[in-house]
C-alpha cells in the first residue's frame, strides 16, 4: 500500500507538472485501433449479431493489453515504472482543469464564440446556440462528471487492481466514449462497452459523490443525491451530478440539444443558477477531492506499514 500511495502521489504531480503528452499519447493509438475494429465488425445485421460483434470488438481491444500489463508488472523494477507511467497517462486532472479554465477565460472576456468552440471540445451537446449562463452550467456539469471519469475512477481502480485495473478502466471508458451512443449505428454495437464502463464506474462514482458532499454543502448534497440521482439515465452520472450540484449550491441539468435534437434532462441540485465564477468553484471542489483521496490513501498506507512492520 505504501508503494501504491507513492506512485499515486507521483502520478498526480506529473500530471500537474506536465499535463497530457502533446504528441504520441497512447490513447490516440488505441482510438485508431478502436476505429479500425468498429469499421471492420460493425456491419448491418440483426441486433443480436451486432451486439455479439460489439462484445468481440471490446474483448479484442481491451483484454490483450490488460493481460500484457498484468504480465509486465510481475517484472521487478519495471512494475513500479510501468504503474507510474500508466497511472499518469490515465489521470486527466490537468487537462480537465485546463479546458474548464479556457472556457471560463473566454466567458470573462465576453468572447462567446470562442467559449462555444472550447465547450464543443469537451461535451457532446450542441453548443452553437448556448448563451453565457448555459455555457457556464454545461462546463460545471462536465467538470463534475469528468472528475469521476478522468480522475477518481482511475485512482480507485489503481488502488484496487494496480496498473491492469486502471488500464482496463481507461480503455473501457475510451470505448464507451467512441461506441456508447444510443444512435442507430452504435445502439447494439456499443452495448458491451457502455455496460462495462457502467460497472467499472459504479463504486468510484458513489465514492466521488460522497466526497463532493463531504467537501461542500453536505446536507444539501446528500439530499440531492438521494432524491435526484435516479432521475438520470445513468445512476453513476446521476449520483455524481446531483451530489456535486448540491455541494456547490447550484441548479444544473435541464434540457439541451444533442445532435440536432432536443433532449429533456432532469434538473439537479438546489440553490442558484450557475454563473461564470462557479466554474472556478467546481474546479476547487475537484482539487479538494484529490487532496482528500491522497490523504485517505496515505493514512491507509501508514496504518498498513506500521501494523505489519
Amino acid at each position: 500500500m505504501l508503494m501504491t500511495a507513492i506512485i499515486l502521489l507521483l502520478a498526480i504531480l506529473l500530471d500537474a507538472w506536465l499535463g497530457e503528452p502533446k504528441k504520441y499519447h497512447p490513447l490516440v493509438g488505441f482510438g485508431n485501433l478502436a476505429l479500425w475494429l468498429e469499421q471492420k465488425l460493425n456491419k448491418p445485421s440483426d441486433p443480436a449479431s451486432v451486439r455479439l460483434k460489439g462484445v468481440i470488438a471490446f474483448c479484442l481491444a481491451v483484454i490483450p493489453f490488460v493481460l500484457l500489463t498484468n504480465w509486465l508488472v510481475e517484472i521487478p523494477l519495471l512494475s513500479e515504472l510501468l504503474s507510474l507511467y500508466l497511472l499518469y497517462m490515465c489521470i486527466g486532472a490537468n487537462s480537465l482543469g485546463l479546458h474548464a479554465k479556457q472556457i471560463q477565460a473566454a466567458l470573462e472576456c465576453h468572447d462567446i464564440k470562442k467559449a462555444r468552440h472550447n465547450m464543443s471540445l469537451i461535451v457532446s451537446r450542441d453548443t452553437q446556440q448556448l448563451d453565457q449562463k448555459q455555457i457556464a452550467k454545461a462546463t460545471i456539469e462536465s467538470t463534475l462528471e469528468n472528475g469521476n471519469d478522468a480522475i477518481f475512477a482511475a485512482i480507485f481502480w489503481f488502488i484496487v487492481a494496480g496498473a491492469p485495473g486502471v488500464l482496463a478502466l481507461r480503455l473501457s471508458n475510451t470505448l464507451d466514449a467512441m461506441w456508447g451512443y444510443r444512435t442507430p449505428r452504435y445502439y447494439y454495437f456499443g452495448w458491451c462497452a457502455a455496460r462495462c464502463d457502467d460497472v467499472l464506474n459504479w463504486v468510484p462514482a458513489r465514492l466521488t459523490a460522497f466526497s463532493y458532499a463531504l467537501l461542500g454543502e453536505t446536507s444539501q448534497a446528500l439530499y440531492c443525491w438521494r432524491k435526484q440521482a435516479r432521475l438520470h439515465d445513468s445512476s453513476n452520472a446521476g449520483s455524481v451530478m446531483a451530489a456535486g450540484a448540491g455541494a456547490l449550491e447550484l441548479i444544473l441539468g435541464g434540457g439541451a440539444m444533442y445532435h440536432g435534437k432536443w433532449k429533456e434532462r432532469p434538473v439537479f441540485g438546489a440553490g442558484k443558477e450557475a454563473e461564470v465564477d462557479d466554474i472556478g468553484n467546481a474546479l476547487a471542489l475537484i482539487k479538494k477531492t484529490i487532496y482528500l483521496w491522497l490523504f485517505v490513501v496515505s493514512i491507509l498506507a501508514f496504518i498498513e506499514t506500521y501494523t505489519f512492520a
